[in-house]
């Protein structure tokens, strides 16, 4: 059971780092701040696999520890996007309408 429990940790971290270019290669600011929730995600889920493996109990702290990391990460990076008005979301736009569209000529 360990081996198979190790081996689908290594799945996992394989995963995460085809899931982690995108934080390199992101075209969104969203797509970076999901690609930090993942590799919190998974580092807990990697914690949680070799913690049950190797009979660590102190591993399901540090996966606790990395998952409420990945959280407060995604909360800084959402909000940093709401204050710079750099996220995807126009600054004309207001929840619950959709955002103007461009009028000819590329003015508003």
């Amino acid at each position: 059971m360990s081996a198979f429990l190790i081996a689908a940790a290594a799945f996992v971290v394989a995963t995460a780092g085809l899931g982690l270019l995108r934080l390199l290669r992101g075209p969104a600011a969203v797509d970076r701040m999901m690609a930090v929730q993942l590799a919190g995600t998974a580092g807990a889920a990697v914690c949680l696999l070799l913690a049950t493996s190797e009979a660590s109990p102190a591993l399901v702290d540090v996966a606790l520890t990395l998952a409420v990391l990945a959280a407060l990460g995604t909360a800084a990076m959402s909000r940093k996007g709401r204050r710079n008005g750099r996220g995807d979301i126009p600054a004309s736009a207001t929840p619950g309408r959709p955002a103007a569209p461009p009028a000819p000529g590329g003015k508003r």
